[in-house]
């Protein structure tokens, strides 16, 4: 699934609506230039989840834990920016199983914590189109149009709207 969101408010809301799909055990990794709209998109999943929060760029503690206020599964934040393999994942001792667990930076580093997870790669135009070291903090806070791609693997998203084609 491709699709584009217009601002910051609507990636909140499109996280918002995910949050509400997602339990525990699910795995969502995030990938996008500095500035997409990653932790973004998460804090609109924190929403849906009904998580405490703020949820924040989890950046210099790697893994922040949100507990539902609503019984539900906690949200699990990490930021895999500065992990280079993913034995420093397994380090965190994340609680894969009875949490939805949203990793910034992760792809490749993931992809064996879970049987199932959601890819979700975001493209920002500046971002992309200037090298990250270039954009100033304008740059950074600019709402602008971004492109989402959504691709779900393994048998939790199998035949849904986010099931990756064959």
């Amino acid at each position: 699934m491709r699709f584009e969101v217009v601002d910051t408010e609507a990636m909140e809301a499109f996280g918002r609506e995910l949050g509400r799909q997602l339990r525990a055990g699910d795995l969502v990794v995030l990938t996008g230039a500095l500035g997409a709209g990653k932790t973004t998109l998460t804090r609109g999943i924190g929403t849906g989840l009904g998580v405490r929060g703020p949820v924040q760029s989890p950046t210099f503690v790697l893994a922040r834990t949100h507990p539902s206020l609503a019984g539900g599964a906690p949200l699990v934040h990490v930021d895999a920016y500065r992990l280079g393999d993913a034995a420093l994942i397994e380090d965190l001792d994340l609680d894969f199983d009875h949490s939805v667990v949203v990793v910034e930076w992760g792809a490749g580093l993931v992809d064996d914590a879970s049987d199932s997870r959601l890819e979700i790669v975001i493209e920002r135009p500046t971002g992309a189109s200037l090298a990250t070291d270039t954009l100033g903090d304008d740059d950074l806070d600019a709402d602008e149009p971004r492109t989402i791609t959504v691709r779900g693997i393994g048998p939790r998203w199998s035949g849904g709207p986010y099931a990756a084609s064959a």
